[in-house]
Formats: C-alpha cells, structure tokens, sequence
C-alpha cells in the first residue's frame, strides 16, 4: 500500500446567529478569521482565532474556504471529515442540510464523475447514536453488531456496517432526507439528543484495462454531534468533548463507536473541518465561551491524512499465504501456542475482512437492502405494533402458500427438461429461504420483548414498594422513639433507679417489637415479590420455548414437505421406471417373435431358392 503522507491541523469554522442583539460582546476581525469576546461579567476580553468567522445569513461563504479544500481532498484519494456542531433550532438544521451538506454532496460528485474514471463505486451508510452511546445502522435489515476494527491494509472500519451504492448526489441526499426522518421518528422527543454519521465512500481503479488494478480509497465523513460545549446545557455535553478530553490527558477513548470515530477523524488518517454553530441569543455568558474554547482545542489537533492505494487480490493473496505458513508452523510443531492461535484468528479476521470489501459482495448486498427498502419500506418506530404483526402473519401465509404450490406442481409435473425443473428447484429454495428467514425473525419476538419490558417493570416497582415501606416503617419507628423520649421526659420519676431503668426497658421492647415487625413485613414482601419474579420468569421461559419449538416446528415443516417433495418425485421416477421396464419386456417379446416368423419365412425362401437352381430335380418329377 502506498501511502503519501502529510501532518496539518484541524480547520475550524464558526457560525453565529442572533448576532445583532449581542454585538456588544462578541465583535468579528475584520479578516473574518477571528472573534473578540468580552464577558457579560468581569467585562475581560478573550481573543480567538479560526479559518472563518461568518454570520448565519453569509452562511454560504464557507464553501470557499471550508468545503471546497475538502471536497478536492476527497476526490483526490484522502480522506475527509465535517463535524457540525451546536446546532440549536430546527431552521438552523434545515439551513445546514440545505446550504452544506446537499452543496458538499454536489460539489463531491461534480468533482469525482467529471474525472471520467472508467470503474467507480460510491457507496454511502448511515449511523444513529443514542445518549448512552449505543449506536444504530439505519439501512440495516438485520441489527448486526457494530464494532470499529482495524485492518493493517485498510486501516479502520466498522464491521457490520451496511452500504447502499448510490449513481448520482440526488440519490444520496434523498438516502440522507430518509435517514434523517428515520432517526426522527425513532427517537422522538430524544431527536434533537442524538448523534449520527452520514458517510460517503468513493473508490475507483487506477489501472481498469489490468485484471489486477489497484483501488484507490477515499471517504467523507458527515458527523452531526448533539448536545453543547457547556456541561450544564440542557441537551447534553457534545460526545466531541468527551473526546477531546481524553485526547489532552492522554487516555484511550471508550469502547464506545462515536469516540472511537471521533478520534479518529481528528488525530488519524483523514482531513477534518468543524464548523460550530453558535445562538448568541441569551447564551453569552453561558454556551459562547464554553463553544469558542472547545472550537479552539479542535482548531490545535493535528492529524496525517494519506492517499492509500492497495490491490485487494494482491492483499488477498499475501494474507493467504500468511495463514498457510503459519498453519504449518503450527502442523511442525505439534500444537498451536497461544500466540500462533491469536495470530491465525487475526489473519483470518483481515482476510474476511478484505473478501467483505470486493465490490461484487458489497453491490450484491445494497441491491439487497434497496429491494428491502422498496418492498417493506423504512421502518419509522422501533417499536412493533400488532398491526405490524399482522402484517408479518400475513407475509408468512403467503410464503407458505406460494412454497405449497410450487411443491404440489414439482411433483405433479415431475418429468420435463432439465431447465425447466432446475428453476423450479431454485425457486422453491428461494422460497423456503425467505420462509424460514421470516420465521425466526417474526415468530414470537413481539411477545417475547413485552413480556421483558414488563418483567423490568413490574420489577422496578417491587423495588420501589419495598423502598416505600422502608420508609414508612424507619419513620413509623423513629416517631415511636421520638414519643417515648417525650413520655420518659414527662415521668416525674428519679434518673436513676429500677422503676425508671424497668419503665425504659418497657418502652425499648415495644420499639424492638415494633422494629421486628418491620422486619417481619419487609421479608413477606420480599418473599412476595420473589415468588412474583419467579413465575414471571418461569413464564418468560416457556415464551422462549414455545419460540423455539415454533422455529422447530417451522423447520420440521419444511423439511417435511421437502421430504414428501423426495418421496413423491422418487415414487414417480421407480413407477416410470417399472412402466418403461415392463413396456421394454413386451416390445422384446414381440421382436423375438417377429424375428421368429423371419427366420422361417427366410428358411422357407432360402429352400424354394435351392429347388430353383438344382436342375435334376425337374425331370425327376416329370418322370414320375
């Protein structure tokens, strides 16, 4: 892999709305490239510089100083990244769609099909994160497990991310529409709370005419961070934050995939460009320094953005030849060590890796996912409704049936070209298929996650009721001992003595009687409570296993009717088969007898032929 280095900072953009009410304390360089802050209250006056300070109106001369380096890196070979920040109001957010991420989106693709490369592959995904920091592949059909890994060719990936192949910046901005009012409608009320990555990756082979060109790799990286600079906001502290505290003292980032991300748009292999978006509105003493300081820290980050260049069967082929090598290193010697075992799985990992970026695999799977998208369109809620349910009930009916037709004509017709029973095969497997895939999706999931919510809820509130008559009991006790110091205040009786000692003794035992009744209460609660629990889960498990039987079942169906399909195609294959065997005795009894009447109607001839050609034969009969 080729690699042409070069280390530069991090470009910084700032944009400001509801600049005329505060102007007194925030004052833009005449260059444009700077801003002058003065507090609100010890009146001290902070000075910042940054690639370009613009009002939101002007919001549109950012592409000449900003985007457009970006969009030239990119189309180039490196890699890019936008990080849009402090978005504060819905109009601001429509203003950022429209003014620089469609214009990025244009600018992009003018740049990259006006090269004319030959073979070309864009392909864009879309993450969604929540609060606390679980993240979402929005075109994935199936949930899979995200996870960044990093390959030593590729460098870093998130495995089990989903990809769409897209022609045109049109069809990647409508994916982006869509996407953004999925995270919407998903999140609701926590929309305006969480994070998401629009990504936009662009390869392309530098040597077509060879069967093994190199690909060059590049990739822009549209974050849109939630929450502000200030840990006191009301909408959360920003993940970038996070992340450049961990960066300033030197700590490795979480296991989470944001800053995982983020850390690696800012200090790895790419170009990055932040544009911050401050509401000067009411916010000057409070979000703008916080938001100018952070912009800032971000503005001193320094990262090496590289053009990689790699042959994915040349990589392909040498991660192979590793796995062999070491496979018989570990043959000779016996045994594998541990370290050998990490070292193949490793291997194996890359390679699967490099076979899971081959654009064949990767075009295969967004036809996929597009197919999907048309035909069930893109889900608005997480949640499942029964009609949803319903729906699925109905999906499944239909499978059925069209599988049982495709069977009953199978064994019907039986006999025919081979052309035409090889598709019917191939159709009935498509069939069974997409059958057992909708099962084990759709069998009893619905079920099986409402009785685990309300598990977890009925479980929150046990503990809440027993918290409540902890309470009740620890204030009906100290109330109790509260009285009885009143009453032993009010004795007229000596402080020492047994008549006093033999009336506190009194009053101690009905607090311990009444604390072990406390205690009495609280364990039959207790015991409720666990007997309650126990038959939820006992109810949880049956769930699951009426879920498995249903998939058994599901599987024991088909493979049922894929037996009867056998059996029925066998029975008329040996009925033939006796059919032809008895039609070929009676065709060879009756040539035998055929050949029979020509072997005497030929021995006939053969003596009429003989008395023909023996000349004695004639005057002995006239003699006589």
């Amino acid at each position: 892999m080729t690699a042409l280095e070069g280390a530069e900072t991090a470009r910084v953009g700032i944009v400001l709305s509801g600049i005329s009410e505060c102007e007194d304390g925030l004052v833009i360089s005449e260059d444009g490239h700077g801003l002058s802050y003065t507090s609100g209250r010890n009146k001290e006056e902070t000075s910042f510089s940054f690639d370009q300070v613009v009002n939101v109106d002007n919001i549109q001369s950012v592409h000449a100083e900003l985007l457009q380096p970006l969009t030239d890196s990119i189309s180039a070979g490196y890699n890019g990244a936008l990080l849009v920040c402090g978005v504060p109001t819905e109009r601001i957010c429509s203003l950022i769609d429209q003014s620089i991420i469609k214009q990025l989106l244009a600018e992009l693709f003018s740049r990259i099909l006006s090269q004319e490369k030959e073979e070309l592959l864009i392909s864009v995904s879309f993450l969604q994160f929540y609060p606390d920091g679980s993240a979402v592949d929005v075109l994935s059909p199936d949930r899979q497990t995200l996870k960044l890994v990093t390959h030593p060719v590729l460098g870093s990936l998130v495995g089990g991310l989903c990809e769409v192949c897209v022609c045109s910046e049109e069809e990647a901005y409508a994916l982006y529409e869509t996407c953004r009012e999925t995270l919407k409608a998903r999140a609701d009320s926590m929309s305006n709370r969480c994070s998401f990555l629009f990504s936009v990756a662009v390869e392309w082979k530098l040597h077509p005419e060879e069967e093994e060109s190199e690909v060059c790799r590049s990739r822009l990286q549209l974050f849109s961070l939630a929450g502000g600079a200030s840990r006191t906001d009301l909408r959360g502290v920003s993940p970038l934050v996070k992340v450049l505290d961990q960066i300033s003292c030197g700590a490795t980032t979480a296991d989470q995939l944001l800053p995982l991300l983020l850390y690696d748009a800012l200090t790895g292999n790419s170009r990055a460009v932040l544009i911050y978006c401050i509401n000067l509105q009411g916010l000057l003493d409070y979000e703008t320094p916080s938001a100018l300081a952070l912009a800032q820290k971000v503005r001193g980050l320094v990262n090496k953005a590289t053009v990689g260049r790699w042959s994915p069967r040349a990589t392909e082929r040498e991660i192979r030849d590793k796995i062999m090598e070491l496979q018989t290193l570990m043959m000779s010697q016996g045994g594998g060590e541990f370290q050998n075992t990490h070292r193949l799985a490793e291997l194996t990992q890359n390679l699967q890796i490099v076979k899971n970026q081959s654009w064949e695999r990767r075009r295969d799977e967004s036809k996929e996912i597009k197919n999907n998208r048309q035909e069930h369109g893109p889900t608005p809620n997480c949640n499942w409704h029964s009609s949803d349910h319903r729906e699925t009930t109905d999906t499944e009916r239909n499978l059925q049936e069209q599988l049982k037709l495709e069977m009953e004509e199978h064994i019907r017709e039986g006999k025919g070209k081979v052309e035409k029973v090889q598709e019917r095969v191939a159709r009935i497997q498509e069939l069974k298929k997409a059958l057992r895939e909708e099962t084990l999706k759709n069998g009893a999931v619905t079920e099986k996650s409402d009785l685990c919510q309300q598990s977890q809820l009925e479980y929150n509130k046990a503990k809440e009721r027993r918290r409540l008559l902890k309470e009740d009991h620890g204030r009906l006790i100290q109330e109790e001992v509260e009285k009885m110091e009143r009453d032993l205040a009010q004795e007229q009786l000596p402080n020492e003595g047994p008549q006093r000692e033999l009336l506190v003794l009194t009053r101690e035992r009905q607090v311990l009687v009444m604390q072990m009744e406390a205690l009495r209460t609280e364990a039959l609660q207790a015991e409720r409570d666990l007997q309650d629990q126990y038959h939820r889960h006992q109810q949880e498990l049956c769930c699951l296993r009426e879920e498995s039987l249903q998939v058994f079942r599901a599987f024991r169906q088909v493979s049922e009717e894929h037996r009867k399909m056998s059996e029925g195609r066998y029975r008329c294959v040996l009925l033939e088969a006796v059919q032809d065997a008895v039609y070929l005795s009676a065709q060879n009894q009756q040539l035998q007898a055929d050949n029979r009447q020509l072997h005497k109607a030929l021995g006939e001839l053969k003596d009429a032929l003989a008395v023909r050609a023996d000349p004695k034969v004639e005057p002995f009969s006239q003699q006589q």
